[in-house]
């Protein structure tokens, strides 16, 4: 919501305020627009993560890349090493020794550093549906903070009722952001 809008359902909301039968109204709004704004800061928050930790798993994604490629490059060495006439067979035995320690150690933290960018990706895929949430979230309770203002120019009180059911559904899916895991 820009602020301009704010200020305007503001001063609607004040207007309406003067008489006794819209202080509820206008009291509804106010909430209505405290909770947009709450529920705007969480999914721009949430956004934020999940940038954060999809910027992680790329960088874990990467080091998996590098350590793969180093370890690809070490046993085609080895390999290479083995169809070779080596006049030096204690050296060449030596080398052989080294690359194999070296592909034991690597094939080991692949599957770690797999298993962190994995993890890491879960994470992203848990803020996405938690910035999902909160949007709809922000959404609803926006509808329902126009839809209230309604009441104030129509004096029907139908407006106020529709638009605190279109609040309480984004209440609702902000809430509902706890019981993801």
């Amino acid at each position: 919501m820009e602020a301009d809008e704010a200020h305007e359902l503001q001063e609607h909301a004040e207007h309406g305020a003067h008489e006794p039968a819209m202080r509820p109204v206008a009291f509804t709004m106010s909430v209505l627009a405290v909770l947009v704004a709450v529920t705007t800061v969480l999914g721009h928050r949430t956004h934020t993560d999940a940038v954060l930790y999809q910027n992680k798993a790329t960088d874990q994604w990467n080091l998996y890349q590098a350590k793969k490629i180093r370890s690809n490059n070490t046993h085609l060495a080895s390999d290479l090493l083995s169809v070779m006439t080596v006049t030096d067979k204690a050296t060449a035995a030596k080398i052989a020794k080294s690359y194999a320690e070296h592909q034991a150690k690597w094939t080991a933290d692949l599957k770690q550093e797999q298993e962190k960018a994995k993890a890491l990706e879960a994470r992203v895929d848990h803020a996405e549906a938690r910035a999902g949430r909160f949007d709809l979230a922000e959404a609803l309770l926006e509808i329902g903070l126009v839809i209230t203002s309604v009441t104030l120019l129509t004096r029907r009180r139908a407006y106020w009722y529709l638009g605190i059911v279109f609040a309480l559904a984004g209440i609702l899916s902000s809430a509902s952001v706890l019981l993801l895991h």
